[in-house]
């Protein structure tokens, strides 16, 4: 565990294998803490010569968090945190692998990419500044659950754990989902966040900058990993990003969907260890 400063923020790291090995620096999604890339991953990662680097975002997990519905913060912020984590593990050369708000994140660094960045991997993202034809995004379902917000009693464990396990089964969409494994997940974040409402923060997340068109100044080496059953940015946001961006490689995950299920790692871990060697 190692935590960094940026400004007034706290960020929560862990990191997983040698420094000596190439470095891959994992950026989640929104309301999501570093849990929410599995230890299992990060560990065959690591076993596979990999230096993996994981955080908690800001109002996520054990990094600095304000009371809900209290921010102003701007996906460009989270940019920063991202940008204070690599240079607080002295990183002079590593890799970029950011799901959904983690891949437009990745996407906003790649646009003026720093000189150690080698690559960039987005998995379930969506393009940065789109400006094509319309592409399919978050259903109203996921929205209507969303609404029920307001109304939870967060000093009521089991309201808390179900409406959070329906986020998951939501994300999961028609791909195999375990409600006793969703579970399981919830319980093991409502032990691990102080302030679990936090995470909700990200909900209000505007951005500073006009980002129109930013996708095609993509020019790094770029991986698309996408859920092919993604029901929250549906698979056509990882074709037209991979279409898009210069040289992109695309893997789809079967049976997958907006998540990062044990079925898919072979694939995933196939994908991305090549990925990195080939942009070593």
């Amino acid at each position: 565990m190692q935590s960094v400063q940026n400004g007034a923020i706290t960020l929560e790291t862990e990191s997983f294998g040698s420094p000596d090995h190439p470095a891959i620096l994992l950026v989640m999604g929104a309301t999501t803490s570093k849990l929410g890339w599995p230890e299992a991953l990060c560990e065959a990662l690591a076993a596979s010569g990999h230096y993996v680097i994981r955080f908690d975002h800001r109002d996520t997990g054990r990094s600095t968090s304000r009371p809900f519905g209290t921010t102003a913060d701007t996906v460009e912020d989270l940019v920063t945190d991202v940008l204070a984590i690599a240079h607080a593990y002295k990183l002079t050369r590593y890799h970029l692998v950011g799901m959904s708000l983690g891949g437009f994140i990745t996407q906003m660094i790649a646009t003026e990419p720093p000189p150690e960045l080698a690559s960039i991997t987005l998995i379930a993202a969506e393009p940065l500044g789109w400006d094509g034809a319309e592409l399919p995004t978050l259903p109203p379902e996921f929205f209507a659950h969303f609404g029920g917000l307001a109304d939870l009693d967060w000093s009521n464990r089991e309201d808390v754990i179900a409406f959070l396990v329906e986020i998951q089964r939501l994300s999961t969409g028609k791909a195999p989902f375990d409600p006793a494994l969703a579970r399981a997940d919830v319980e093991r974040l409502l032990d691990y966040a102080p302030s679990v409402p936090s995470m909700f923060n990200h909900a209000s997340l505007t951005t500073a900058r006009d980002w129109t068109g930013a996708y095609k100044r993509i020019a790094v080496p770029t991986l698309v990993i996408h859920g092919k059953l993604d029901p929250l940015l549906p698979l056509p946001n990882g074709e037209a990003l991979a279409h898009h961006i210069p040289h992109a490689k695309l893997t789809v995950l079967a049976n997958t969907g907006h998540e990062l299920p044990a079925h898919a790692f072979p694939t995933l871990l196939t994908a991305l260890t090549t990925h990195v060697r080939e942009n070593g």
